[in-house]
């Protein structure tokens, strides 16, 4: 419905807009609804919207007309020749083309606003590409600008200025020439066209329709010239005279217009590149299509000019399109109609002949000026829109506030003086030829950008890109991409290079500063679309035992007091799924709406701030224990599921908020009678629930949330997790854990104790089972190695500890690991463990528990049932001795591992034995780990179900 909003809204105003501008029936009253005075006003300061013809197709037409047409279509057939002259024509207006088809697409899929072709690639492509376009097409705007207004300024120079040898020809030869004189001109126009823009689009609508009419009456009498005017000397500019450094014949002074002649046309065919003589430097296919390429660079004026057209949808594709044409079709017609009738030396010699030639002279130069005038007015117009636009979007932050100020009728005025300053800062430049390649690939880095718009929204598929316009494929994107690039290096390859730099700069800037945005990002859609064929593709068929990673399913009851948890074993996931887990108990059919709906901002914002690499996922069940199995069934896609789930340690330790003010992260668990802590306590990005405690021993800990959870029913979920061949991992003592503690750079210099990380790869719980190669040590001893391999843990040392008893050959056993840790490429330090003692505990049970004695009067009945129970205890408990284990024992174990392990680890691995097979005995089993585990502080119970590690190659 979201995704709709934006056309319904134009829909539904283009439907207010024809209902306002539609006169009521003859004879009828119109009502006048309140506020109808006040909304008249409005409507009376807004502009009347532009149509297709004034708002695109004569604003393109000039833009593109401007310079080339009438003062380089010679220098393009002189140096170039006929052939490679229509060459660099189709060439050019394939790539143009081929963006005029993005254009076209883009712009018929919605309602446009003032832009642009910002507009379309920031609402296509992100604010990251959208405004790191957008800087570099008002730069090139701004740039084009500069170069039209030198362009009139070389004009009136060769028309009305005195030349440098100071040998005037005519008598319109009156104003003095120079570097300065021609920047004082140039500065005239830009101020003038800074005017017109100033008033606004209409005024410049209006004046720019004038100036259509204009050229359109010159071209006319120019085709009518090359017939209707005879043969004729023409004598050259005296700039033309070679310069002193050149060696050489003399330049002539003269050249002729020949007319339609076989030969002429013979002499014109092919290149002959040159000196130019207004820059002194040798031309080559490059510089010329560059300068010509600024002919075609008008294809965006129509789209700059999105925020003041009536239908933008609708206008620019026809305009355009139509402008395009048009275009083509008269530089075809000059360049053949040029070459054949004018000598290369004039084509060479002199790019302001077409005024000689012509029938009534002063037209030509009045063609001139109006069109540049037009075109440089366009660019700078154009270039107000798109600073106007950027900064109505705030990707830059308050460095381009000033631009947002508008006029009462809607004009941007500051954007258009600060466009107009920085276009004068290019006229010190002083020679057209000398910008011309900047902005030539300035406007093709634009057209790229476009071209890869409409090609990111054709790949993605979205279902929401549907342009009315159809005539474009992914191949003419691809085609005009390439062709962009392939002219931009062409060009000149170090402008082209440091542009695109730039453009990454910015995009870097941008991605880092500027606040997220509601438009949407393409990058989402193609990831989504590159992700679903990848995951289809990832086939459970074909895992291997040598590509296993942890996929981890981490169970968070409340995050305030599971940072450090949450933190650690994303530092075990190696790369692999981790997703946060959360059991909201409830039921949905007596609620009104889901209430996890408005969770997951807060779980999304945690994840950020964590900086931790983890999806989400939250369910909504009658337990704790059904929205665990939940989680474990649907979690993941394809390939990319759980494989092991991670719980938090159920006891009785107190948990601590880890997302409080830093001021307050000393407080430990609130106290019961005031369970809400100060609103300003809690930061406003996460809004999770506070911490309480009770007398209940399961309302603080890392798991429990107050009675959501018996221990019953924690080790209920451990079992089903096996049930489902699930690896399981409880995690105790990581309420306060900060790994910065142990790994910040200052712990391991000189004269600090080492970070260790130990592994106990033998059931503690079975002490008449002390195998160190079975599927749960293997997970062990991989968990640690793969802990090892992270980056912040690569200098944490691993100590195995291997549980020897006497009579078992030490030697042996030992050097029987070490090649078992060789062969596995883990790199661990074995320490022997005599614990003698802590067996002796344990049979000393088992010996009591066999010689148990009887009442001597009871009767046969009562001492057979006596052994059934005992035998059923036996055989219904696994491992089966489990249940038999003292507590003596268990804190003796607790004590050998305090007491051997020293220095302290940071985190330690222990063996989890399975849950009893009887479920009374649930109770039992999790106070024998509580007390196994006493005091250890950050430890890891894990018992793996499935094979994770391979020797072979």
């Amino acid at each position: 419905m979201t995704e709709r909003t934006p056309l319904l809204h134009y829909r539904l105003a283009a439907s207010v807009n024809e209902a306002e501008v539609r006169p009521p029936p003859a004879g009828q009253a119109v009502e006048q609804p309140p506020g109808t005075s006040r909304q008249r006003s409005a409507q009376q300061r807004q502009p009347q919207k532009l149509s297709v013809f004034f708002g695109v197709v004569i604003p393109t037409l000039l833009s593109m007309f401007s310079v080339v047409v009438f003062l380089r279509i010679g220098f393009v057939v002189g140096q170039a020749g006929l052939c490679q002259g229509i060459a660099m024509f189709l060439v050019a207006y394939f790539i143009i083309c081929m963006t005029v088809l993005s254009v076209c697409a883009i712009s018929t899929n919605g309602a446009l606003d003032a832009g642009g072709a910002y507009y379309m690639i920031s609402r296509a492509l992100g604010p990251e590409f959208g405004g790191s376009i957008g800087i570099m097409f008002f730069l090139a705007n701004v740039c084009g600008c500069a170069l039209f207004v030198l362009g009139l300024v070389e004009a009136v120079v060769a028309t009305f200025g005195i030349p440098e040898d100071g040998v005037v020809l005519s008598a319109s030869q009156v104003l003095p020439s120079g570097y300065w004189y021609s920047l004082l001109y140039a500065t005239a126009i830009a101020l003038l066209c800074l005017l017109v823009c100033l008033v606004g689009a209409h005024i410049y609508a209006k004046a720019t329709f004038l100036i259509f009419l204009v050229v359109m009456v010159v071209l006319g009498t120019i085709f009518i010239s090359f017939f209707a005017v005879g043969p004729r000397t023409i004598t050259l500019p005296s700039s033309s005279s070679p310069t002193p450094n050149l060696t050489g014949p003399a330049f002539p002074t003269t050249a002729n217009f020949t007319g339609f002649k076989l030969e002429t046309l013979l002499g014109n065919l092919w290149a002959e590149y040159t000196v130019d003589y207004t820059t002194g430097t040798m031309m080559t296919f490059a510089t010329v299509f560059a300068v010509m390429f600024n002919g075609c660079t008008g294809i965006m004026a129509g789209s700059n000019m999105s925020g003041e057209l009536k239908n933008p949808s609708y206008s620019i594709p026809r305009g355009t399109i139509t402008a395009v044409i048009f275009t083509f079709i008269i530089y075809n017609l000059l360049c053949v109609l040029v070459a054949c009738s004018c000598d290369r030396v004039l084509l060479q010699r002199d790019y302001s002949f077409l005024r000689d030639i012509n029938i009534w002279h002063p037209l030509v130069t009045i063609g001139v000026y109006c069109s540049t005038l037009s075109a440089a007015m366009s660019n700078l117009i154009g270039a107000s829109r798109i600073l106007y636009a950027l900064a109505r979007d705030d990707l830059f932050g308050k460095v381009l506030s000033p631009a947002k100020k508008t006029s009462h009728s809607g004009n941007p005025w500051a954007s258009v003086l600060i466009s107009w300053f920085l276009v004068q800062l290019v006229l010190f430049s002083g020679k057209l030829n000398t910008i011309a390649s900047i902005v030539t690939i300035f406007f093709l880095l634009v057209y790229a950008a476009v071209d890869v718009a409409c090609l990111a929204l054709e790949w993605a598929s979205a279902p929401n890109f549907r342009p009315t316009f159809r005539y474009f494929t992914w191949h003419t994107c691809v085609l005009g991409i390439v062709g962009c690039a392939v002219m931009m290096f062409l060009i000149n390859a170090i402008y082209a290079s440091a542009s695109i730099a730039f453009m990454l700069l910015l995009l870097l800037l941008i991605h880092y500063l500027s606040p997220t945005s509601s438009w949407g990002y393409i990058s989402q859609a193609l990831i989504f679309h590159q992700v679903r064929k990848y995951l289809l593709m990832l086939d459970v068929r074909k895992d291997h035992v040598k590509f296993w990673r942890p996929q981890i399913l981490l169970m968070v009851s409340n995050p305030r007091s599971s940072v450090g948890l949450i933190t650690f074993i994303n530092d075990i996931k190696k790369s692999g799924l981790y997703v946060l887990g959360h059991v909201q108990l409830g039921d949905l059919n007596t609620l009104p709406s889901d209430p996890l709906q408005s969770q997951y901002d807060s779980w999304l914002s945690l994840v950020d701030h964590l900086n931790i690499k983890a999806f989400v996922n939250l369910t909504l069940a009658d337990s704790v224990r059904h929205g665990i199995q939940h989680l474990l069934f649907i979690s993941g896609l394809g390939g990319m599921r759980p494989n092991t789930l991670v719980l938090g340690f159920y006891d009785d330790s107190f948990p601590r908020d880890m997302l409080i003010d830093p001021s307050m992260s000393t407080i430990q668990c609130l106290d019961h009678s005031d369970p809400s802590p100060p609103f300003d306590q809690n930061p406003p990005l996460f809004h999770f629930s506070p911490l309480r405690v009770s007398s209940e021993r399961q309302d603080c800990g890392e798991f429990g949330d107050g009675k959501a959870l018996g221990p019953q029913e924690y080790v209920a979920v451990i079992a089903d997790a096996m049930k489902m061949l699930k690896n399981v991992v409880l995690a105790r003592y990581f309420n306060g854990f900060d790994r910065s503690e142990f790994l910040s750079p200052s712990f391991f210099s000189p004269g600090k104790r080492a970070v260790y990380v130990d592994v106990w790869p033998v059931n503690l719980l079975r002490p008449d089972s002390s195998s160190y190669v079975d599927t749960c040590s293997l997970f062990l001893l991989q968990l640690a190695c793969v802990l090892n391999m992270v980056r912040a843990w690569r200098k944490a040392k691993l100590r195995l500890f291997l549980c020897v008893e006497e009579g078992q050959s030490v030697r042996g056993s030992e050097e029987k690991l070490g090649q078992l840790l060789k062969e596995l490429r883990i790199k661990a330090q074995v320490y022997p463990v005599p614990w003698d003692q802590q067996v002796a505990l344990h049979w000393q049970r088992q010996g009591e528990r066999v010689q148990k004695p009887q009442s001597p009067d009871a009767s046969a009945e009562e001492k057979e049932r006596a052994e059934e129970e005992e035998e059923e205890e036996y055989v219904n408990s696994f491992p089966s001795n489990a249940t038999r284990l003292s507590d003596n024992y268990l804190l003796a174990v607790n004590q050998l591992i305090l007491t051997t392990a020293q220095p302290a680890p940071a985190v330690r691995f222990l063996y989890l034995p399975r849950p009893p097979a009887d479920t009374r005995r649930y109770a039992t089993y999790l106070r024998q780990l509580e007390l196994l585990t006493q005091d250890l502080g950050p430890t890891l119970l894990i018992h793996g179900v499935t094979p994770v590690i391979t020797t072979d190659l």
